[in-house]
């Protein structure tokens, strides 16, 4: 890039709208800049391409230079003019690509972010991949208190599980050698999919888990062009499914306490209007002490207000509520079914309606009375049996929610605030001999390769703190405010 050799090409494509703290409306056009290894963006309004124009005509009088003009009447968020002067403006930014002596000066090197890109929070920068404008890599991001998360941060070591989009592996970070489970997710997927706000549904229902002690949290979140990153608590003692292959079934006392917490856990996301949809034994995972946590929050639902009804089909056969099936509409309720039949589970070993048929199992699911028998103690019984009653509006916690749940004899001898603050007597320890011990997870996972695109940067990094103009993935990356930021 010397003197008009090898310029970079810039050219605006895009536009968005955007409100200040004060709620003020304002417009940014997307410069794309691109360079013979690399490419990146900045986001710039017209008040600061204004002051360059100022600046570069006062150096260079004699240049035919302009910007559209100011509008001092009429809507500036029509689209029309937006894009009028969209078209103007990349008119404008093509003059000073193409004149090396504007191209040169530290102020268009300044505006374009040239000089050190790597180093600057507002930029992507990408490899030169066929189809640059492919939606998998042009992803909105919110902004992030850790904008230069990448993968090669962490060394990989294995991998902990597998799901439709991508894998979650253990993780260790190389500054710190702390470990993590970290969820990589394949963007083209999802979008084939069409699964994108289930993706970020789990995204934004792991920023609000940080304040429970029986939801796994998410660390943070990052991405590059291809893939999607959740850094997430390591808890190893395993899924609850894990341990119930080994043991068929747990003594009363032991379900009694995973249910509770359990029933804290759900109480707590519909606190916050969210509905869980997807509790089974293989999101529930034991930590190193024995308490539980929930993971896997893609199904969730927010914004779930207490009366409120949605009516996607979605869940886990075994564990589907008859409303469901029947495709109405339906509430929060359906929680406390799934934790009825996890309930079940652990106390029985299969599933309530169980059959490997399934649409018998779902006949049964709809039609069939639950079967309760010994060992289970009355009051678990009927427990079970109110959670699993098929009418949502005679459930337990169809009217008081969690506060139901908990007034149930069942749990009479659970002290709730104590369960909360980890300050009851656990059941059951897992062996866990380190904080990166495997041996409560699947050797068939444990036993795939790791491959490298999971842990290389060659696919390059996107910053936290863009906003890009597709919104697929809009404010994805997270990092945790830091304690100034309350102030």
């Amino acid at each position: 890039m010397d003197n008009g050799t090898d310029l970079p090409r810039a050219s605006i494509n895009s536009s968005q709208e955007k409100s200040d703290r004060k709620q003020k409306r304002y417009t940014v056009y997307k410069v794309v800049v691109k360079n013979s290894n690399q490419s990146w963006f900045v986001l710039r309004r017209y008040t600061e391409f204004d002051k360059l124009f100022s600046t570069l005509k006062k150096r260079f009088p004699h240049m035919a230079l302009k910007i559209p003009a100011k509008r001092i009447f009429g809507n500036n968020f029509d689209p029309d003019f937006i894009k009028q002067r969209s078209e103007g403006l990349n008119g404008f930014i093509q003059t000073v690509m193409s004149n090396p002596e504007l191209f040169k000066l530290p102020e268009v090197h300044s505006f374009l972010q040239l000089d050190n890109p790597r180093s600057e929070p507002d930029f992507f920068d990408i490899e030169d991949h066929n189809d640059r404008n492919n939606k998998a890599s042009e992803m909105n991001l919110g902004p992030s208190g850790n904008p230069l998360a990448k993968p090669s941060d962490f060394a990989f070591q294995k991998v902990l599980g597998k799901g439709s989009y991508g894998k979650v592996l253990l993780a260790k970070h190389k500054s710190d050698g702390k470990v993590y489970a970290v969820k990589v997710l394949q963007k083209a997927a999802i979008l084939k999919k069409k699964e994108e706000r289930h993706v970020m549904a789990e995204r934004n229902v792991l920023v609000k888990n940080c304040s429970h002690p029986f939801l796994v949290g998410l660390h943070y979140s990052f991405q590059t062009t291809e893939k999607l990153y959740f850094v997430l608590d390591y808890v190893n003692g395993g899924e609850l499914f894990f341990h119930l292959q080994r043991e068929r079934c747990f003594p009363e006392p032991r379900a009694r306490f995973y249910t509770a917490e359990i029933a804290s856990a759900i109480g707590y996301l519909h606190s916050l209007n969210i509905i869980y949809r997807d509790l089974k034994p293989e999101n529930i995972l034991l930590d190193f002490e024995g308490h539980i946590k929930l993971t896997d929050f893609g199904l969730c639902k927010e914004g779930m207000q207490p009366e409120e009804t949605t009516n996607t089909f979605c869940g886990t056969p075994e564990y589907l509520a008859p409303e469901i099936l029947r495709k109405e509409p339906y509430d929060r309720t359906v929680d406390w079914w799934c934790l009825g039949s996890v309930l079940y589970e652990m106390l029985y070993g299969l599933p309530p309606f169980y059959c490997r048929d399934i649409p018998i199992m779902y006949d049964n699911i709809l039609h069939k009375p639950v079967q309760l028998r010994p060992p289970a103690s009355p009051a678990a019984c009927d427990a079970m049996r109110c959670m699993l009653w098929k009418d949502k509006a005679s459930r337990l916690g169809a009217q008081r929610d969690f506060e139901e749940i908990k007034s149930h004899k069942f749990f009479e001898s659970i002290a709730w605030e104590e369960l909360d603050t980890k300050c009851v007597l656990v059941p059951f320890r897992p062996t866990v001999d380190g904080p990166d011990d495997l041996q409560n997870f699947d050797i068939e996972f444990l036993e795939q390769p790791v491959t490298a695109s999971v842990c290389c940067d060659s696919e390059s990094r996107l910053s936290v703190s863009v906003m890009e103009a597709d919104d697929a993935f809009l404010g994805f990356s997270y990092a945790p405010p830091v304690p100034d930021d309350f102030h």
